[in-house]
Protein backbone atom coordinates (compact mmCIF):
# COMPACT_ATOMS: atom_id res chain seq x y z
CA UNK A 1 0.00 0.00 0.00
CA UNK A 2 1.49 3.33 -1.04
CA UNK A 3 1.47 6.56 0.95
CA UNK A 4 2.57 10.08 0.03
CA UNK A 5 6.35 10.38 -0.44
CA UNK A 6 6.54 13.56 1.65
CA UNK A 7 4.87 11.83 4.59
CA UNK A 8 7.05 8.73 4.31
CA UNK A 9 10.25 10.81 4.08
CA UNK A 10 9.24 12.67 7.24
CA UNK A 11 8.42 9.34 8.90
CA UNK A 12 11.89 7.98 8.15
CA UNK A 13 13.57 11.19 9.28
CA UNK A 14 11.68 11.06 12.59
CA UNK A 15 12.74 7.48 13.29
CA UNK A 16 16.37 8.35 12.56
CA UNK A 17 16.21 11.30 14.95
CA UNK A 18 14.47 9.40 17.76
CA UNK A 19 16.99 6.58 18.16
CA UNK A 20 20.24 5.92 16.31
CA UNK A 21 19.96 2.19 16.89
CA UNK A 22 16.69 1.90 14.97
CA UNK A 23 16.98 0.40 11.49
CA UNK A 24 15.74 2.46 8.56
CA UNK A 25 11.97 2.77 8.84
CA UNK A 26 10.11 0.19 6.77
CA UNK A 27 7.56 1.11 4.08
CA UNK A 28 3.86 0.50 4.76
CA UNK A 29 2.56 -3.08 4.62
CA UNK A 30 1.38 -4.24 1.21
CA UNK A 31 -1.80 -5.75 2.66
CA UNK A 32 -4.21 -3.96 4.98
CA UNK A 33 -6.89 -1.31 5.27
CA UNK A 34 -5.99 2.35 5.19
CA UNK A 35 -7.00 4.89 7.84
CA UNK A 36 -6.55 8.61 7.12
CA UNK A 37 -6.73 11.75 9.26
CA UNK A 38 -5.49 15.34 9.31
CA UNK A 39 -4.13 17.72 11.94
CA UNK A 40 -5.77 21.06 12.72
CA UNK A 41 -3.42 22.75 10.24
CA UNK A 42 -4.37 20.28 7.51
CA UNK A 43 -1.30 18.02 7.55
CA UNK A 44 -2.32 14.55 6.37
CA UNK A 45 -1.39 11.46 8.38
CA UNK A 46 -2.24 7.87 7.64
CA UNK A 47 -2.02 4.30 8.88
CA UNK A 48 -2.53 0.75 7.69
CA UNK A 49 -4.52 -1.74 9.78
CA UNK A 50 -3.81 -5.45 9.54
CA UNK A 51 -5.91 -8.14 11.20
CA UNK A 52 -4.50 -11.44 12.50
CA UNK A 53 -6.60 -14.34 13.74
CA UNK A 54 -5.12 -17.13 15.88
CA UNK A 55 -6.75 -20.51 16.44
CA UNK A 56 -6.76 -22.40 19.78
CA UNK A 57 -3.67 -24.42 18.82
CA UNK A 58 -1.58 -21.50 17.51
CA UNK A 59 1.60 -20.72 19.46
CA UNK A 60 1.16 -16.90 19.26
CA UNK A 61 -1.70 -17.27 21.74
CA UNK A 62 1.01 -17.51 24.40
CA UNK A 63 1.63 -13.78 24.02
CA UNK A 64 -1.20 -12.52 21.85
CA UNK A 65 -4.96 -12.12 21.76
CA UNK A 66 -6.82 -14.44 19.40
CA UNK A 67 -8.08 -11.53 17.27
CA UNK A 68 -5.50 -8.78 16.70
CA UNK A 69 -5.84 -5.51 14.82
CA UNK A 70 -2.45 -3.84 14.39
CA UNK A 71 -2.03 -0.27 13.23
CA UNK A 72 1.09 0.80 11.30
CA UNK A 73 1.10 4.61 11.71
CA UNK A 74 2.74 7.16 9.43
CA UNK A 75 2.51 10.56 11.13
CA UNK A 76 5.73 12.18 9.92
CA UNK A 77 6.84 15.02 12.19
CA UNK A 78 3.36 15.87 13.53
CA UNK A 79 4.18 14.52 17.00
CA UNK A 80 1.46 13.98 19.59
CA UNK A 81 -1.23 15.74 17.57
CA UNK A 82 -0.68 13.60 14.47
CA UNK A 83 -0.74 10.35 16.43
CA UNK A 84 -3.80 11.51 18.38
CA UNK A 85 -5.90 12.31 15.31
CA UNK A 86 -4.86 9.05 13.66
CA UNK A 87 -5.87 7.04 16.73
CA UNK A 88 -9.19 8.91 16.80
CA UNK A 89 -9.75 7.91 13.17
CA UNK A 90 -8.87 4.31 14.07
CA UNK A 91 -11.40 4.42 16.91
CA UNK A 92 -14.05 5.54 14.42
CA UNK A 93 -12.97 2.80 12.02
CA UNK A 94 -13.36 0.28 14.87
CA UNK A 95 -17.01 1.28 15.29
CA UNK A 96 -17.81 -0.85 12.25
CA UNK A 97 -16.07 -3.87 13.78
CA UNK A 98 -17.41 -6.36 16.31
CA UNK A 99 -14.40 -7.66 18.25
CA UNK A 100 -14.91 -10.20 21.00
CA UNK A 101 -13.32 -10.32 24.44
CA UNK A 102 -10.18 -12.17 23.29
CA UNK A 103 -9.12 -9.32 21.01
CA UNK A 104 -6.68 -6.42 20.97
CA UNK A 105 -5.63 -3.25 19.20
CA UNK A 106 -1.84 -3.05 18.84
CA UNK A 107 0.73 -0.45 17.79
CA UNK A 108 4.45 -1.30 17.71
CA UNK A 109 6.45 1.91 17.98
CA UNK A 110 9.98 3.16 18.85
CA UNK A 111 10.37 3.13 22.62
CA UNK A 112 11.97 6.58 22.83
CA UNK A 113 9.21 8.56 21.12
CA UNK A 114 7.76 10.39 24.14
CA UNK A 115 5.39 12.47 22.00
CA UNK A 116 3.71 9.33 20.65
CA UNK A 117 3.56 7.80 24.14
CA UNK A 118 1.34 10.68 25.28
CA UNK A 119 -1.17 9.86 22.54
CA UNK A 120 -1.07 6.11 23.23
CA UNK A 121 -1.86 6.64 26.91
CA UNK A 122 -4.68 9.06 26.12
CA UNK A 123 -6.32 6.40 23.94
CA UNK A 124 -6.16 3.60 26.50
CA UNK A 125 -3.12 1.74 25.14
CA UNK A 126 -0.61 0.28 27.61
CA UNK A 127 2.99 -0.93 27.09
CA UNK A 128 2.54 -4.69 26.97
CA UNK A 129 5.81 -5.86 25.39
CA UNK A 130 9.22 -4.40 24.59
CA UNK A 131 11.95 -5.53 22.22
CA UNK A 132 15.20 -4.75 24.03
CA UNK A 133 18.76 -4.92 22.71
CA UNK A 134 22.18 -5.40 24.26
CA UNK A 135 25.16 -4.28 22.21
CA UNK A 136 28.75 -3.27 22.81
CA UNK A 137 30.86 -4.26 25.79
CA UNK A 138 29.23 -5.00 29.13
CA UNK A 139 30.81 -6.23 32.31
CA UNK A 140 28.78 -9.14 33.60
CA UNK A 141 28.48 -9.37 37.36
CA UNK A 142 30.39 -12.18 39.01
CA UNK A 143 28.43 -15.40 38.71
CA UNK A 144 27.26 -17.24 41.83
CA UNK A 145 29.89 -19.88 42.63
CA UNK A 146 27.15 -22.22 43.81
CA UNK A 147 25.48 -22.29 40.38
CA UNK A 148 26.55 -24.68 37.61
CA UNK A 149 25.47 -23.89 34.04
CA UNK A 150 25.35 -26.50 31.28
CA UNK A 151 23.61 -27.18 27.96
CA UNK A 152 20.32 -29.02 28.31
CA UNK A 153 19.79 -32.64 27.22
CA UNK A 154 16.74 -34.52 25.97
CA UNK A 155 16.11 -36.03 29.39
CA UNK A 156 15.69 -32.49 30.81
CA UNK A 157 12.49 -31.97 28.85
CA UNK A 158 10.04 -32.50 31.72
CA UNK A 159 11.88 -30.08 34.00
CA UNK A 160 12.18 -27.45 31.29
CA UNK A 161 8.52 -27.68 30.28
CA UNK A 162 7.34 -27.45 33.90
CA UNK A 163 9.41 -24.29 34.40
CA UNK A 164 8.15 -22.75 31.16
CA UNK A 165 4.53 -23.37 32.13
CA UNK A 166 5.06 -21.88 35.59
CA UNK A 167 6.45 -18.70 34.04
CA UNK A 168 3.56 -18.48 31.58
CA UNK A 169 1.16 -18.74 34.51
CA UNK A 170 3.00 -15.95 36.34
CA UNK A 171 3.08 -13.64 33.30
CA UNK A 172 -0.63 -14.29 32.82
CA UNK A 173 -1.19 -12.26 35.99
CA UNK A 174 0.68 -9.17 34.83
CA UNK A 175 0.78 -9.12 31.05
CA UNK A 176 -0.44 -11.65 28.49
CA UNK A 177 -3.54 -13.80 28.90
CA UNK A 178 -3.39 -17.11 30.72
CA UNK A 179 -3.88 -20.06 28.38
CA UNK A 180 -5.08 -23.37 29.82
CA UNK A 181 -3.26 -25.29 27.04
CA UNK A 182 0.08 -23.54 27.61
CA UNK A 183 1.94 -26.86 28.03
CA UNK A 184 0.73 -28.11 24.64
CA UNK A 185 1.70 -24.83 22.97
CA UNK A 186 5.14 -24.65 24.60
CA UNK A 187 6.20 -28.28 24.21
CA UNK A 188 6.97 -28.53 20.45
CA UNK A 189 9.55 -25.71 20.38
CA UNK A 190 11.30 -27.10 23.46
CA UNK A 191 11.34 -30.58 21.95
CA UNK A 192 12.89 -29.24 18.73
CA UNK A 193 15.52 -27.34 20.71
CA UNK A 194 16.49 -30.39 22.74
CA UNK A 195 16.64 -32.59 19.64
CA UNK A 196 19.78 -30.77 18.42
CA UNK A 197 23.33 -31.89 19.14
CA UNK A 198 24.20 -28.59 20.83
CA UNK A 199 20.86 -27.03 21.77
CA UNK A 200 20.74 -23.31 22.48
CA UNK A 201 19.10 -24.17 25.76
CA UNK A 202 21.08 -23.70 28.94
CA UNK A 203 20.27 -25.00 32.42
CA UNK A 204 21.39 -23.57 35.75
CA UNK A 205 21.70 -26.02 38.61
CA UNK A 206 22.07 -25.34 42.30
CA UNK A 207 22.77 -28.21 44.69
CA UNK A 208 22.42 -30.61 41.72
CA UNK A 209 18.86 -29.41 41.18
CA UNK A 210 17.65 -27.82 37.93
CA UNK A 211 16.68 -24.31 38.95
CA UNK A 212 16.56 -22.16 35.79
CA UNK A 213 16.89 -22.30 32.03
CA UNK A 214 17.48 -19.98 29.07
CA UNK A 215 16.34 -20.75 25.53
CA UNK A 216 18.02 -18.91 22.64
CA UNK A 217 18.37 -18.82 18.86
CA UNK A 218 20.41 -17.20 16.13
CA UNK A 219 18.71 -14.49 14.06
CA UNK A 220 20.17 -12.68 11.04
CA UNK A 221 18.95 -9.22 10.10
CA UNK A 222 19.78 -8.69 6.43
CA UNK A 223 18.54 -6.25 3.76
CA UNK A 224 14.97 -7.08 2.79
CA UNK A 225 14.35 -9.52 5.65
CA UNK A 226 11.50 -9.23 8.14
CA UNK A 227 14.06 -8.96 10.95
CA UNK A 228 15.57 -5.86 9.31
CA UNK A 229 12.37 -3.94 10.07
CA UNK A 230 13.16 -4.21 13.79
CA UNK A 231 16.92 -4.74 14.14
CA UNK A 232 20.06 -3.21 12.62
CA UNK A 233 21.73 -5.51 10.11
CA UNK A 234 23.88 -8.18 11.68
CA UNK A 235 23.94 -11.57 13.39
CA UNK A 236 21.97 -11.48 16.62
CA UNK A 237 21.65 -13.82 19.54
CA UNK A 238 17.97 -14.07 20.45
CA UNK A 239 17.04 -14.80 24.06
CA UNK A 240 13.63 -16.40 23.66
CA UNK A 241 12.86 -17.30 27.24
CA UNK A 242 14.55 -17.24 30.65
CA UNK A 243 12.86 -19.04 33.52
CA UNK A 244 13.66 -19.54 37.18
CA UNK A 245 11.87 -22.01 39.42
CA UNK A 246 9.25 -20.25 41.59
CA UNK A 247 10.62 -19.72 45.07
CA UNK A 248 14.18 -19.29 43.80
CA UNK A 249 13.66 -16.06 41.86
CA UNK A 250 15.80 -13.15 42.94
CA UNK A 251 18.63 -15.36 44.20
CA UNK A 252 21.19 -14.78 41.43
CA UNK A 253 20.34 -17.76 39.25
CA UNK A 254 19.26 -15.66 36.28
CA UNK A 255 22.40 -13.54 36.51
CA UNK A 256 24.66 -16.60 36.59
CA UNK A 257 22.81 -18.16 33.68
CA UNK A 258 22.87 -15.06 31.46
CA UNK A 259 26.53 -14.45 32.16
CA UNK A 260 27.26 -17.75 30.41
CA UNK A 261 24.72 -17.19 27.63
CA UNK A 262 26.12 -13.74 26.79
CA UNK A 263 29.70 -15.04 26.73
CA UNK A 264 28.80 -17.92 24.41
CA UNK A 265 26.83 -15.73 22.00
CA UNK A 266 29.69 -13.23 21.93
CA UNK A 267 32.31 -15.92 21.38
CA UNK A 268 30.31 -17.26 18.42
CA UNK A 269 30.24 -13.86 16.71
CA UNK A 270 27.01 -12.18 17.77
CA UNK A 271 26.79 -8.47 16.96
CA UNK A 272 24.43 -8.16 19.89
CA UNK A 273 21.61 -9.94 21.68
CA UNK A 274 17.94 -9.08 21.93
CA UNK A 275 14.77 -10.28 23.61
CA UNK A 276 11.18 -9.40 24.38
CA UNK A 277 10.05 -8.64 27.92
CA UNK A 278 6.88 -7.33 29.56
CA UNK A 279 7.24 -3.80 30.99
CA UNK A 280 4.37 -4.61 33.35
CA UNK A 281 6.24 -7.61 34.78
CA UNK A 282 7.79 -6.43 38.09
CA UNK A 283 10.60 -8.99 37.79
CA UNK A 284 11.72 -8.81 34.17
CA UNK A 285 11.39 -5.03 33.88
CA UNK A 286 14.14 -4.69 36.49
CA UNK A 287 16.24 -7.75 35.68
CA UNK A 288 16.83 -7.11 31.98
CA UNK A 289 17.87 -3.50 32.40
CA UNK A 290 20.49 -4.64 34.90
CA UNK A 291 21.82 -7.07 32.29
CA UNK A 292 22.53 -4.20 29.88
CA UNK A 293 19.37 -4.33 27.77
CA UNK A 294 17.42 -1.26 26.78
CA UNK A 295 14.08 -0.98 24.93
CA UNK A 296 14.18 -0.34 21.19
CA UNK A 297 10.52 -1.00 20.30
CA UNK A 298 7.45 -1.08 22.53
CA UNK A 299 4.19 -2.83 21.71
CA UNK A 300 1.26 -0.72 22.90
CA UNK A 301 -1.98 -2.65 23.30
CA UNK A 302 -5.53 -2.43 24.55
CA UNK A 303 -7.69 -5.46 25.43
CA UNK A 304 -10.37 -6.03 24.24
CA UNK A 305 -10.09 -4.15 20.96
CA UNK A 306 -13.38 -2.34 21.65
CA UNK A 307 -11.75 -0.58 24.64
CA UNK A 308 -9.69 1.65 22.33
CA UNK A 309 -10.60 5.25 23.16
Amino acid sequence: MEIEKTLFDAHRARFAAIDRQLPEAAPPPVVGERVDAATASGVQVTGVVQRQLHGPDDVPLLWSAADVRQLFPFVGNTGTEGMDVLLRAWRTWMDAESPGEDSSCVVNWPSRDAEAIRAFLDHGLVPMSALAVRTGCHRDEKADDGVAVRRARKDDFDDVLAMAVSTHDYIGQVATRHRANAAELLAPALERALDKDAPLLWLAERDARVAAFAHGAWITSSPGSAEAELLPHGRWGYVNNVVTVPGLRGGGLGQALMSVVHKEFSADGADGTYLYYNPTNPLSSVFWHRQGYRPLWTSWEVHPASALR
